[in-house]
């Protein structure tokens, strides 16, 4: 059965991530993609890189130290086990870094944010980026509109060089010029946290890549990219979505074609893309999303292509952050183990 059951699953997923992220800051591999094996630390990467076998002879696609992992993926293990225990599986798997979704996500137990920072230090994990909320009708809602001093504040404690949004940019509405005013809203964001050495981020859905309400023939990402300033507004793609938006809005309402290459835009504009989420999905034309979600490595994405693409270009190996990600797994563990195991044993063609 597609993961994809509900109405309309992309809002769904929204809903209940801008749920999570209302929540403040208060409070193995013997065999990767079987059974997890007790793995020392030390062998983590190695271990995550060999369990399935290295596909090819050539330099490995992902760069060292740059495979994250967004923990809303893992919100079921932290509300019930804690950071601490999901954070010592991350390290077994041969993750280096971890995206949040809120800093609580329901833990088991209480945390403030030195222990959190500590936590994923102890176990090798660097905590990279997290998502927040755009806006809200709640004067004291803990997002960027309505709380950006403490979000910032939080971010800053925490160490996090980017602190983002997974909200799309539709609070004033999906014409040309209401897109120009939340581009505004990003800007001064992303002022904001260049002052406190940060990047300001935005991640995808579908949606960023439909069209213009007012002028059809205007697709809304291009604004976004447009009317922010390059210099302070950053976008994390995620990858997943962004296929889905080609599969959704490769043609305008009228009909007529409007093709787009999700990695275009990444290879026009490379600076601007420090973070991904590596999301995979099986092709399925029947499904109005034109994908099923599922484990990285399982799906039709070519993530060798796309990360080769990217790092290959000149100065920009070390440049980009590559965060696995899947919205719903069946078992979180497992999504996270073989996800690594796959990205880890790419390789690069001869």
């Amino acid at each position: 059965m597609s993961r994809f059951s509900q109405p309309d699953p992309e809002l769904t997923h929204r809903l209940s991530r801008r749920g999570m992220l209302g929540v403040a800051a208060g409070a193995t591999a013997a065999a990767l993609l079987g059974a997890a094996a007790p793995a020392t630390a030390a062998t983590g990467n190695a271990a995550a890189a060999t369990a399935s076998g290295a596909k090819g002879r050539g330099r490995p696609v992902l760069p060292p130290g740059r495979l994250g992992i967004q923990l809303y993926s893992l919100r079921d293990k932290v509300s019930t086990l804690g950071f601490g225990p999901v954070f010592a599986e991350l390290e077994r798997y041969g993750y280096d870094e971890v995206e949040f979704a809120g800093y609580t996500q329901g833990s088991a137990g209480p945390i403030t944010l030195a222990q959190l920072k500590r936590l994923a230090r102890n176990h090798g994990l660097n905590p990279i980026g997290s998502h927040v909320g755009y806006y809200s009708d709640d004067p004291n809602a803990y997002t960027f509109a309505q709380n950006l001093t403490k979000v910032l504040d939080d971010a800053q404690a925490l160490g996090l060089k980017h602190i983002g949004t997974a909200a799309g940019p539709f609070r004033y509405g999906s014409t040309v010029d209401a897109w120009k005013r939340a581009a505004e809203d990003f800007n001064t964001y992303g002022a904001a946290a260049k002052a406190r050495g940060m990047k300001f981020y935005q991640h995808n859905h579908s949606e960023e890549f439909s069209f213009a309400t007012d002028n059809p023939k205007v697709r809304l990402y291009d604004i976004l990219l447009k009317e922010t300033d390059p210099d302070l507004v950053y976008l994390e793609m995620d990858i997943y979505w962004a296929y889905v938006g080609q599969f959704r809005f490769s043609k305008r309402p009228d009909g007529t074609p409007a093709p787009f290459e999700p990695l275009n835009y990444v290879l026009r504009q490379p600076d601007r893309y420090p973070l991904f989420h590596v999301k995979d999905g099986e092709s399925d034309p029947s499904n109005p999303y034109g994908y099923r979600m599922t484990d990285v490595g399982d799906g039709d994405i070519d993530y060798q292509r796309f990360i080769s693409a990217v790092t290959r270009l000149r100065g920009h190996r070390m440049a980009h952050h590559w965060q696995a990600e899947h919205d719903n797994p069946a078992e979180s563990f497992t999504f996270a183990r073989r996800s690594s195991a796959h990205l880890h044993s790419l390789r690069e063609k001869c």
